[in-house]
């Protein structure tokens, strides 16, 4: 346990911006997952009615630093191409 006030006050930061972190990253798994099992069903139109969502939701996980610039693109890149393959 922290002893000194900087410390303990680091901690209680820590735990406070695990939390907002952690709100981003579900949000960007479950739009993932939806959009998957959406392309695995054969439901092309809804998962590219989802992509907007998912790059909204990764370009402002990006600008909070929760995931990196190029972890976002990627991701992002993925999965267009994943649903332009389901799509043909």
């Amino acid at each position: 346990m922290a002893i000194i006030k900087s410390a303990k006050k680091a901690a209680r930061q820590s735990i406070k911006r695990k939390a907002i972190n952690l709100v981003y990253k579900n949000k960007i798994k479950g739009l993932i997952k939806e959009t998957r099992s959406l392309v695995l069903a054969k439901k092309t139109e809804e998962a590219k009615n989802i992509l907007p969502k998912l790059y909204e939701a990764l370009d402002k996980a990006a600008k909070k630093g929760v995931i990196k610039k190029n972890a976002a693109s990627r991701k992002k890149s993925r999965l267009a191409k994943l649903v332009a393959r389901s799509s043909k």
